[in-house]
C-alpha cells in the first residue's frame, strides 16, 4: 500500500478504516519534531467532527493486577458482539535511557489478532498519570476511525495515576483479592474519582478472598461517595473463568447511559475539553519560554549555581523567569 504522506489524505485513510493509517496519524501526533507538529494539528482539525461517539474506559490498578489480561478478555467480548474496540496502552520508560518495552500486544495476542480490535502501546516517557503525552489525540484518531470502544490502559496506580480521569468517561479501578491491604496502598484520591471497582482474579483459591474484598471495597466506597446517589459499582470478576465480566460491562454501559440522561455525561466532556486546553497553552508557554536561547544559557548556568549550593532553587527559578518579562 503506497504511504499516505498529506494530513488530508492521511484523514481520508483513517475515515476508511485504514489501521496502517491510523498507526501512523498517532505516531505524527505523537511526533515531538516540529515540522510534524503542524502537520498533525491539521490532521487532528480534518477528523475532529468525526470524533467523540466512542465509550472511554480508562483501566488502572497496581502493577500485577491484571490490567492486560482484563482488557484482552473483556475485549475479545465486545469484538464479538461486533463492536470495534480500540486500545491505548502506555508503557513505562526508563529513567535511565527513556525507552519502553511496548510489550502490550504481546501481551494481548489474541485480541492484536482480531479484526474489529486496534491495540497501540505508547511509551509513557517523562508525562505524569501513567498516560502518555499525546493519548488524548490517539484517542481521537481512534474514534475517527469507526472505533466505538476505547479503552486506555494506563501504566499503575499512584498519585498522579487520577490524570486518565481527565480524558474518560468511566475511570475503572482494578484490586486484587488482597484488597483490603491493597487499600491501604492506594492513594484516596484515585479512589473518590472511581467510576467502578473490579476485585480481579477472583477465580480458584482466591475466589472467596475475592468475595470478601469487593465487601470491604463496597464500604469504603460507600464513604468515600457518600454525596453520591448511589455509590460506584464494585464488582467481582476473572478474566479466567469470564466471571464478572458482562456484569462489568453492563454496569459501564448503565453509568454512561444515566449520565447521559442527567448531562453529566456532556458536562465532564466538557470538562476535560477545557482542562485540555488548559494543559496544552501551559505545555505550549513553557516550551516557547524553554527554547529561547538566552533562557536556556541563564538555566544552564542557575542549574550550576544551584547544584554547588551558591543560590536557592527559588531564586534562581525567579532570576530566569525575570529574562521572559524583559523581553
Amino acid at each position: 500500500m503506497c504511504r499516505v504522506q498529506s494530513p488530508t489524505e492521511l484523514a481520508v485513510a483513517i475515515r476508511g478504516g485504514d489501521r496502517g493509517a491510523l498507526a501512523r496519524g498517532i505516531t505524527l501526533v505523537e511526533s515531538r519534531r516540529e515540522a510534524d507538529v503542524a502537520a498533525g494539528e491539521a490532521l487532528l482539525q480534518a477528523l475532529l467532527p468525526h470524533a467523540g461517539s466512542a465509550l472511554r474506559v480508562g483501566v488502572t490498578g497496581a502493577p500485577g493486577v491484571g490490567k492486560s489480561t482484563l482488557i484482552e478478555a473483556l475485549g475479545m467480548r465486545l469484538c464479538a458482539q461486533g463492536r470495534k474496540v480500540a486500545v491505548l496502552a502506555v508503557d513505562p520508560s526508563s529513567a535511565v535511557t527513556g525507552g519502553s518495552i511496548l510489550g502490550d500486544k504481546t501481551r494481548m495476542a489474541e485480541l492484536s489478532r482480531h479484526a474489529n480490535a486496534f491495540i497501540r502501546p505508547s511509551p509513557g516517557g517523562d508525562t505524569l498519570g501513567g498516560v502518555a503525552s499525546r493519548t488524548r489525540e490517539a484517542l481521537l484518531l481512534c474514534e475517527a476511525a469507526g472505533f466505538d470502544v476505547v479503552l486506555v490502559e494506563t501504566i499503575g496506580t499512584g498519585q498522579s495515576e487520577v490524570a486518565v480521569h481527565g480524558m474518560v468517561d468511566f475511570f475503572l479501578v482494578l484490586l486484587s483479592p488482597a484488597a483490603g491491604d491493597e487499600l491501604q496502598g492506594i492513594k484516596r484520591g484515585v479512589m473518590e474519582l472511581a467510576d467502578g471497582v473490579l476485585v480481579h482474579k477472583a477465580d480458584g483459591d482466591l475466589a472467596p478472598a475475592a468475595d470478601r474484598a469487593a465487601q470491604q471495597c463496597l464500604l469504603a466506597m460507600r464513604v468515600l461517595h457518600s454525596g453520591d446517589a448511589e455509590p460506584p459499582p464494585v464488582v467481582v470478576g476473572s478474566s479466567v473463568s469470564g466471571r464478572g465480566l458482562d456484569e462489568l460491562w453492563r454496569a459501564i454501559e448503565g453509568r454512561a447511559a444515566a449520565t447521559k440522561a442527567s448531562g453529566a455525561f456532556d458536562a465532564r466532556r466538557s470538562k476535560q475539553a477545557a482542562a485540555w486546553l488548559d494543559q496544552t497553552v501551559k505545555d505550549r508557554l513553557l516550551a516557547e519560554f524553554l527554547g529561547d536561547p538566552q533562557v536556556a544559557q541563564a538555566l544552564q548556568r542557575a542549574e550550576a549555581d544551584v547544584a554547588a549550593g551558591r543560590i536557592l532553587p527559588g531564586a534562581a527559578a525567579r532570576a530566569v523567569l525575570a529574562l521572559r518579562r524583559r523581553s
